[in-house]
């Protein structure tokens, strides 16, 4: 233990010795804290907060700090909490998971950005959350799982709450104890609440109890009580709102606790949600003597913490200017005195302690803490000063709010405090819960108590809503034990229901909603409550505690509870009633219409669950409720309650209306002229309630005396009452029927008022089908054309009348809305109804679900929620020749009226009438003839005997009926698209009434001679058949012809004319030698190629266990299969993204072309254009750059910005000399020839024998504009001189990201080196790009692309003639001179001449440059130049190898079986030994690798890094390789003197050279390790270990939101004011990670030199969609396919061009440079 002294240094502060504390350590508390603002001067420093905690932590534990620490002498260090040293040092398990204890539930609060998962086929309802650990604990396997991100503290992990699941979950870490759901509703509803936290027992059973002295004991729970005491004394005279005192004397009014009452004043300044950074830093630097870094840090502040001190100051008028100013942009500010706002930062430091106690443990309990400051917080508080000197409003509160506890105040002061306090006290009182049963309803009786005065805070008061304890009613009213509890005891509901009232109806004085409530107050839909998006949580409130089974058992026994809701119902009856303008213009919806429907919307999601309440009622309950709601309803619509507007609504009116021979009475409404309210709340309730015909059969209405459903409302009122209710909901069906004509603008039919008020519209005209004669109901309005037709199908065929089962009617909704069309899961959803989605969730690639061709049977096209155009899309999709009848009616006997026979009559006769007379088809005609058939069809289904002989016997119009005008429509030449149906309606008939169709029917010859006809049209078509077969072969005979004579003439016109390449995009010309022309390409600098990095034992094993093949078939090696299964879902911990530090890369320049080819000329013109464009369209960010020469390819819009050369590939004559006879002559060449100063002179001055040309900053370099003899081919001297401009600006950037010596900047040769940081560098990057895709052949130039080779061609090309224009005045320009400069530097016996300026060790070089280089130049000698280059190679790469593995020796490494590559390598250890013989160092180290590694692995290694040399993928193509460049293989070596000579050479130079002595060679890692390796296959798999892995290391936060970079994986800040380069413009950290490192929500940034464009995450859920803000909820997965493209755009360097393509499209107005 004494080793633990070195951490806790301050001693002084806390100290656990008694003697160094006086006798009554809480005393000492208070006079700390009571004298603390006056001593600090009223300034409040991280100090201060450092030595109230150590007073806090002295007082509690006083002399048994031994039990709270590993070490009793010492205390806790400066500035550190309990908590955190308890869990840093493991003090009695305290950094492990708690052990399982039955029956306790798991209770982890969630922190900001952590995941929480929800399974909706386990829990109770959307409320109860699982944490990660618990979820991936627990077997959801095919279950609807959703999960989220926590956007704040504050919420807990429901696992091993029995309440809050319907079947046990089985976590093996939260095991059930005894308790069950029913046990505890039951006491919940039997028990008193108690309130006081003395009476509530210590939580029972927890085995890990620790003993606790009682001295302790009073100690910490006068020390939690002080402390709450302080807290709320402060906050008695706090403000909850941000007012600025308008003068000096109000100032000085304020409410203080400050006995001095000093004008000492402090700005505050509040954090908010509409204001950025930058305002308020340029803010803070205009007002106050702060400079712009200390702004940074105050706006920071104020973000983390909610608010800020920005002024303190004596001057009065001072400070209230400044807040005033701040008022004017609408920041929160207030201006208070020093005292108290010291005090109130000492009480967040005490909240902040308080919370660190819930997370600490005495010993190994980690309960006791948390039930002591329960305690306190359920106990009445303690006063220290006189009641006289507090405000008016803690006056009202000691009066009003009765057994008011400490907790009690601390909910109605939750408004006073800020965003960072109000969090932490959330999450204490989340902890608190999670205790016991009892503790639970003691917190939610104190929260019941004064829910309406939280309520008036959060709707009137409350800065920031998200913060509200409003919300925490989420986690009480979901509890059925707490919810039946609080609303039994508290009369909650009715409270709730009376704050609706009061609110609605402005029934607000001095920002509080007014109590008892004024009956007669009217409802103004223009007033700011419905203006107010605050309410909807209140109604959700209501939905969560009816939503309980106990409390809606509650609701159907007690009559009381649908007696107060049907009066709250009631006050928004026909509330916003709306006109048809006949006469004016309507262009938009109000505002209010949408506020009001918002309302309304709310209250009908509460009515459903108040109507499902009643499934526990018995049938007199039932009747009840709806008797009590007929008599709200009637007393609304006839005035008698006087809620309605009289002024738009008239008393209901009766008149007699004559149809056929009956007449009937009705009311008298015409809804084109009269007002209609869409909003019908009561109607919707007696909906709901007549729901429930299962409890209304008639025999369990025979027990309470009646007879039938009729009864229950005639019994106590009359028909013409019935009428009365139903009529208002008909006249929204006929607005509705109106809209869908373009009567009106209004849109009543969403999916979401279409469940919650269209549909429960149409119930209610069900019902009056049972209630009410049918006749009668058919009758009660007439309406224009076909809309009676319409309203009748509708409410026949909808609504669910008849008590569907849950899985019909979903099934039913999904086919037809997938009839319509194809579409996504989402849009799925929302077509189907609220209620029945409930549907688990299915498995889908393409993101788009479609109707399986067999369902199509089951499709009405008749449905009630289609529109006519959506019946006629289906219709034509399904094909409707012959009848096919969808769903049935529920109510058949309605095919029993007369009144409905009667109107098919009419349908179909008026119709053949206006036919007639117009000779056309009327408007809307087929429409209605629709619709009319689809209702015959559905009598002779439904009631087929009655409906028969009614059509039979019932005579109109001259004495016919309705099969008289289905005879005529049969055969009517207008209407044969009916004839099909009409034949089968009259086959129907004739089985019930025969002699009546056949007497009415006629049999056409037509239809006698249809088999003659049919084969009539079958020969017609085989001749028109025949005839199109000639005259196919009369043209192809013509073209042959035509064709032989023009392959005449082109081959007599091409002995003259140039070869082609195509044609230029811009001219359309032929491109040939008769004018130049070039390939679009681009120039970019890259960080792809990888050094292996020194001590990395993870990628060394990577490098170990690569397969033969480099092929692979899913990024990572994952599955391939979308979503994944099983094994594929467990992913590991994700610790860190970082798979390859930036430092190790090596910098160059990657080449492309798009394929498109272009004149010189036009290219000129059309750079021109571009820079035309940018003028006129200043203001947009386009997507090439002027400054860095860049352009857009006019046809596939790629990015450019180089113009190479092309020209047809010429064949080499290699020199087929065997290797050591030319290696023989070229050194005779050498000696023969002279010495050649020009050469000398082109060699660059450090000796490695680079030749300065080709470097990128040769001032030596004339451009074409510039030079004053130009190159004889003087169009190539353009060419090159695009790519040398772009190279060079690069270049003279990039100094510092190349570590290769090179020249000084000014000397010759300065710069990048052409051939191996452009063209070897492209080569590189073409390779690794291969690496990964399958192809027949196993060399990378087989994968080669024809643009891609003619890129290579072009570049080499420009190496070419660089290399002539030194050389212009020799007949063979240079050629022989460059060769053997090129043989001098390979072969060593040149290298080491004293007369040749080359000293550099060839070994420090990359050999294949010296390729690039030969290419270039000497391409005749490129087999001899290989097999040299490869060796070189061979020991590089053996010294390099040595370097890092011995460095890496340490590091458990992978170990190969034995070895597999000898016939390749032969005695890898006798090479080793050759290459560094000449190095006694590393000789040595090579022996110390060689005993560690052992030969196999070595050889291993070997062969993963120079393979990419050869390009091969498979051992067996490495050797054919080899034979095929006729390079011996190492084992070989023995047999090769010419050889051994030149690795001896080339070994001696490197071991005795200076610059060898400290160098890496460099090896690079061709490796595939990259971030898909880190990326989890489960998204939600990123926020599990997320304070790990998603930590910005350049502010060490996890970032609000987190961005990885998904080329090296490191996480940065993602358009975060905390991490910007304020020295370069606000870039942000996106921006700067691009810059310095790599170059690249749920979704894939692209970066780009300023530019960017978002993309669609690689992340799907399992139907196959994106979510890229993570609102849905699903479960989103790696998609392999999308992955591999992201990865192909970042190989291919596509993301330039990506971005431009994306800018081009759109008028970007830039602003990327931020992220």
């Amino acid at each position: 233990m004494s080793g633990l002294s070195s951490l806790f240094p301050f001693k002084g502060l806390g100290s656990a010795n008694p003697r160094d504390r006086p006798p009554d350590p809480v005393s000492r508390l208070r006079t700390t804290l009571e004298s603390m603002p006056g001593e600090r001067k009223y300034v409040f420093t991280q100090t201060t907060r450092a030595e109230i905690l150590s007073e806090l932590y002295g007082a509690f534990w006083g002399s048994y700090a031994h039990l709270f620490l590993p070490n009793s002498n010492s205390s806790l260090p400066f500035h550190a909490t309990l908590a955190e040293v308890q869990t840093r040092l493991n003090f009695a398990g305290a950094a492990n998971n708690e052990p399982a204890v039955p029956g306790k539930s798991c209770g982890y609060i969630f922190k900001k950005g952590e995941s929480c998962f929800r399974c909706k086929d386990c829990a109770l309802d959307d409320s109860c959350v699982l944490c990660s650990r618990c979820f991936h604990a627990t077997d959801h396997t095919d279950h609807n799982v959703s999960f989220f991100i926590a956007q704040q503290s504050g919420g807990c992990c429901d696992c091993g709450d029995v309440e809050a699941w319907r079947t046990p979950i089985a976590c093996p870490y939260h095991p059930p104890g005894s308790d069950t759901p029913a046990s505890l509703v039951s006491y919940a509803a039997e028990h008193q609440p108690t309130l006081w936290g003395r009476e509530i027992p210590p939580v029972p059973n927890y085995p890990h109890r620790a003993a606790v002295p009682t001295e302790l004991r009073d100690s910490m729970a006068r020390t939690v009580a002080y402390a709450l005491d302080f807290i709320l004394e402060t906050l008695d005279c706090s403000p909850d709102d941000t007012v600025v005192p308008p003068g000096e004397a109000d100032l000085r009014l304020q409410p203080s606790a400050d006995p001095m009452m000093k004008d000492h004043y402090c700005v505050v300044l509040w954090n908010d949600e509409k204001h950025s950074f930058t305002e308020v830093i340029d803010l803070l630097c205009a007002l106050t003597e702060v400079s712009r870094e200390e702004a940074a840090e105050i706006a920071n502040r104020i973000d983390d913490l909610g608010r800020e001190v920005i002024e303190m100051s004596a001057d009065v008028p001072r400070v209230l200017d400044i807040a005033q100013k701040i008022t004017q942009i609408e920041l929160g500010v207030t201006v208070r005195r020093a005292y108290d706002t010291f005090r109130e930062q000492v009480v967040a430091v005490i909240i902040e302690w308080l919370l660190d106690m819930t997370r600490a443990r005495l010993g190994s309990d980690a309960i006791v803490l948390k039930e002591v400051i329960a305690e306190e917080l359920l106990a009445p508080r303690r006063r220290s000063n006189a009641m006289a000197n507090l405000p008016s409003e803690v006056l009202s509160i000691e009066t009003e709010v009765q057994n008011a506890a400490r907790i009690t105040w601390l909910y109605l002061y939750h408004t006073k405090l800020w965003k960072k306090p109000r969090l932490s006290l959330k999450e204490i009182y989340a902890s608190i819960l999670g205790l016991s049963h009892r503790h639970k309803l003691s917190v939610a009786a104190h929260f019941a108590n004064v829910y309406p005065r939280v309520i008036d805070n959060y709707l009137l008061v409350d800065r920031e809503a998200e913060t509200s304890i409003k919300y925490f009613a989420l986690q009480l009213f979901t509890v059925p034990s707490a919810a039946v509890h609080i609303v039994q005891y508290y009369t909650i509901v009715t409270r709730i229901l009376n704050i609706i009232t009061a609110f609605f109806t402005n029934q607000i004085a001095d920002r509080r909603i007014s109590f008892p409530m004024l009956n007669i107050a009217e409802v103004d839909v223009d007033s700011e409550p419905f203006k107010s998006k605050r309410f909807m949580p209140v109604f959700s409130d209501l939905r969560y505690l009816c939503h309980n089974e106990p409390v809606q058992r509650l609701i159907a026994r007690r009559h009381e509870f649908i007696t107060q809701f049907a009066q709250t119902c009631q006050l928004f009856m026909c509330i916003n009633p709306n006109k048809r303008a006949a006469t004016s213009h309507v262009e938009f919806e109000t505002d209010g219409w949408i506020s009001v429907f918002n309302v309304t919307l709310s209250l009908s999601r509460v009515i459903k669950v108040y109507g499902e309440a009643f499934q526990y009622a018995t049938p007199a309950e039932l009747v009840a409720a709806i008797t009590t709601v007929t008599h709200n309803i009637l007393m609304s619509v006839t005035l008698a309650d006087e809620r309605l507007d009289r002024t738009k609504f008239n008393p209901i009116v009766f008149h007699d209306v004559k149809f056929g021979d009956i007449d009937y009475s009705v009311i008298q409404f015409d809804v084109l002229d009269g007002w209609v309210s869409f909003h019908h709340s009561l109607q919707w309730l007696l909906a709901e309630l007549f729901k429930h015909v299962d409890t209304l059969s008639e025999d369990s209405l025979s027990v309470i005396g009646l007879k039938s459903i009729r009864d229950i409302l005639l019994r106590n009122t009359s028909e013409k009452a019935v009428l009365t209710i139903i009529d208002f909901p008909l006249r929204v069906l006929a607005m509705v029927a109106q809209i869908r004509t373009g009567l009106w603008l209004l849109h009543y039919r969403d999916f979401m008022l279409r469940e919650l008020c269209y549909d429960q519209d149409l119930y209610i005209l069900q019902t009056a089908l049972i209630i009410l004669e049918p006749d009668l109901v058919f009758l009660l309005q007439f309406f224009e054309g076909g809309q009676l037709l319409s309203m009748v199908e509708e409410f026949l065929e909808g609504a669910n009348a008849g008590k569907m089962p849950i899985q019909v009617a979903v099934r039913r909704e999904i086919v037809h809305a997938l009839a319509v069309g194809p579409c996504t899961f989402t849009d799925l959803v929302k077509r189907v109804a609220e209620r029945l989605r409930v549907l688990r969730e299915a498995t889908a690639d393409s993101g788009m679900y479609e109707l399986k061709p067999e369902v199509y049977d089951e499709v009405n096209p008749f449905f009630y929620h289609y529109t006519r155009n959506k019946r006629e899309e289906v219709e034509t999709k399904r094909g409707v020749p012959d009848p096919v009848i969808g769903p049935f009616a529920t109510l058949t006997a309605a095919f029993e009226s007369e009144v409905l026979l009667q109107v098919l009559f009419y349908t179909i006769f008026n119709i053949l009438v206006l036919t007639e007379v117009s000779g056309s088809t009327p408007s809307s005609g087929e429409a209605i003839l629709d619709q009319a058939l689809h209702l015959i069809m559905l009598g002779l289904v439904e009631r087929p005997s009655v409906f028969s002989h009614l059509a039979a016997a019932k005579p109109f119009e001259d004495g016919k009926n309705l099969i008289d005008m289905l005879c005529v429509l049969e055969h009517h030449e207008q209407y044969r698209v009916y004839k099909a149906r009409c034949d089968w309606i009259l086959k129907a008939l004739a089985e019930h009434v025969p002699e009546a169709v056949r007497m009415r029917r006629r049999v056409t010859q037509s239809e006698v001679g249809e088999g003659l006809e049919d084969a009539k049209k079958r020969a017609a078509r085989a001749r028109q058949e025949a005839i199109m077969r000639q005259m196919k072969e009369q043209q192809a005979s013509f073209v042959n012809n035509i064709d032989d004579d023009d392959y005449e003439d082109e081959d007599s016109m091409n002995a003259d004319e140039p070869a082609s390449l195509g044609t230029c995009i811009v001219c359309q010309e032929e491109l040939n030698a008769s004018k130049p022309f070039g390939a679009l390409g681009l120039v970019q600098p890259s960080k792809l190629v990888r050094k292996q990095p020194d001590g990395n034992n993870g990628l060394m094993n990577d490098v170990m266990t690569s397969q033969h093949s480099l092929d692979r078939g899913a990024p990572g090696g994952a599955q391939t299969t979308f979503p994944p299964r099983g094994e594929a879902l467990n992913d590991p911990k994700v610790a860190s993204f970082e798979v390859f530090s930036p430092q190790n890369t090596r910098f160059g320049l990657h080449a492309s072309i798009c394929s498109h080819l272009m004149h010189l000329d036009c290219f000129n013109a059309y750079t021109l254009s571009i820079r035309q464009r940018h003028r006129t369209q200043a203001t947009r960010n386009h997507p090439e750059s002027i400054p860095r020469k860049e352009y857009i390819c006019p046809l596939c819009k790629s990015l450019g910005n180089v113009i190479l050369p092309v020209s047809h590939p010429t064949p080499v004559q290699l020199n087929t000399q065997p290797f050591a006879d030319w290696t023989r002559a070229a050194g005779i060449s050498i000696l023969k020839s002279k010495s050649d100063p020009l050469l000398d002179s082109l060699l660059v001055r450090n000796g490695t024998g680079e030749l300065v040309f080709w470097g990128a900053q040769d001032p030596g370099y004339v451009s074409f504009f510039r030079a004053a003899d130009r190159w004889p081919d003087w169009v190539m001297h353009k060419m090159v001189d695009s790519v040398m401009n772009i190279a060079r600006a690069i270049s003279q950037q990039s100094r510092h990201l190349r570590d290769r010596p090179e020249p000084e900047a000014g000397e010759r040769g300065a710069g990048l080196y052409l051939p191996e940081d452009l063209v070897g560098y492209s080569i590189a990057c073409l390779e690794i790009a291969q690496r990964g895709v399958a192809s027949p052949g196993g060399i990378v130039a087989d994968n080669l692309t024809e643009p891609q080779a003619r890129m290579l061609r072009g570049l080499v090309t420009c190496l070419g003639k660089l290399a002539v224009v030194p050389f212009r005045g020799r007949p063979d320009e240079g050629r022989e001179a460059l060769r053997q400069a090129i043989i001098k530097r390979l072969l060593p016996e040149w290298s080491l001449s004293t007369l040749n300026p080359v000293s550099y060790p060839l070994l420090l070089r990359d050999p294949f440059t010296i390729v690039v280089e030969t290419a270039a130049v000497a391409p005749e000698m490129l087999r001899h130049v290989l097999i040299l280059s490869y060796y070189a190679f061979l020991a590089r790469t053996v010294i390099g190898l040595i370097y890092v593995l011995n460095k890496t020796r340490s590091w458990p490494v992978q170990q190969p079986a034995q070895r597999a590559h000898e016939n390749i390598f032969g005695d890898l250890r006798m090479f080793f030994t050759s290459v560094v013989r000449h190095s006694p160092v590393v000789e040595h180290a090579s022996e110390i690798v060689f005993t560690t590694y052992g030969e196999a692995r070595i050889e291993k290694l070997m062969y993963s890094f120079t393979l990419p040399f050869c390009g091969a993928r498979q051992s067996s193509e490495y050797s054919r390789l080899l034979a095929m460049l006729g390079i011996p293989p190492l084992a070989d070596l023995p047999a090769q003197d010419t050889l051994q000579t030149s690795l001896a050479g080339w070994c001696s130079h490197y071991g005795h050279s200076h610059a060898a002595s400290q160098l890496n060679c460099g090896i690079v890692s061709r490796t595939r390790r990259s971030i898909d390796r880190a990326l989890p296959t489960v998204l939600d798999s990123l926020f599990g270990e997320q304070d790990r892995a998603l930590t910005c290391k350049r502010c060490n936060t996890v970032p609000l939101d987190a961005a990885i970079c998904l080329i090296c994986g490191t996480t940065v800040c993602f358009q975060s004011h905390c991490c910007t380069d304020k020295e370069q413009g606000e870039k942000g950290e996106c921006n700067m990670h691009a810059e310095s490192a790599c170059g690249g929500r749920c979704c894939l940034l692209y970066l780009h030199a300023g530019n960017g464009t978002f993309a669609l995450s690689p992340y799907l859920d399992i139907h196959g969609e994106v979510d890229t803000a993570m609102r849905r909820g699903r479960r989103q997965f790696l998609h392999p396919s999308r992955w591999e493209e992201v990865r192909k755009t970042w190989l291919n360097h596509g993301i330039p061009t990506l971005v431009a393509r994306k800018l081009e499209g759109t008028v970007d107005s830039g602003g990327w440079e931020s992220l």
